[in-house]
């Protein structure tokens, strides 16, 4: 890997090393106009406990991060290692709006009406509390609102480590 002493990183380089960092995959999905959007984030992490605060960084070059912005409300449906090919679904750019969700299965969130995914391990319901230039991205923190846990007794996460989707057991 190469840097040099002013700071720039290839973005190879940025990759691989954050590459080694395994983290857990979530679908974000937010309302715009009535119509729902979502994307796979990865770049999702607790910040507070009192207040109880998220946050989940999102490229300003998708459709997804206006409409996140406009709405205030979004929610995170943390997935299952069956989840893998929603995962893989939610993170191409460019699919058609209005069927993204066919043949998914997604209740209402009890408290924004934002999509969850059925299955997923577990859920929260946020308002945005504060959001941040993030270069690229924009962070968004969010208050959350409500939550929930499905009580599986060993419940396997998908992750995603060194540019795979892998699957994580608790024991």
């Amino acid at each position: 890997m190469t840097s040099d002493p002013s700071g720039s990183i290839a973005s190879g380089d940025f990759r691989t090393a954050l590459g080694r960092f395994a983290s857990g995959i979530t679908i974000m999905s937010t309302l715009q106009d009535g119509v729902a959007h979502a994307m796979t984030a990865n770049a999702f992490t607790s910040v507070s406990l009192d207040p109880p605060l998220v946050m989940v960084c999102v490229d300003k070059g998708v459709r997804m991060h206006d409409a996140v912005l406009d709405c205030g409300f979004w929610a995170i449906s943390v997935l299952a290692d069956s989840h893998q090919a929603i995962a893989q679904r939610f993170a191409k750019s460019g699919r058609e709006l209005h069927s993204q969700f066919d043949g998914v299965g997604t209740a209402p969130g009890p408290k924004t009406g934002c999509l969850l995914i059925e299955g997923a391990l577990s859920w929260l319901e946020c308002r945005t509390w504060a959001i941040y230039d993030g270069g690229d991205h924009t962070i968004v923190v969010g208050e959350v609102l409500s939550l929930g846990a499905d009580d599986i007794a060993d419940p396997a996460a998908l992750i995603y480590y060194a540019g795979q989707y892998r699957e994580l057991r608790g024991k």
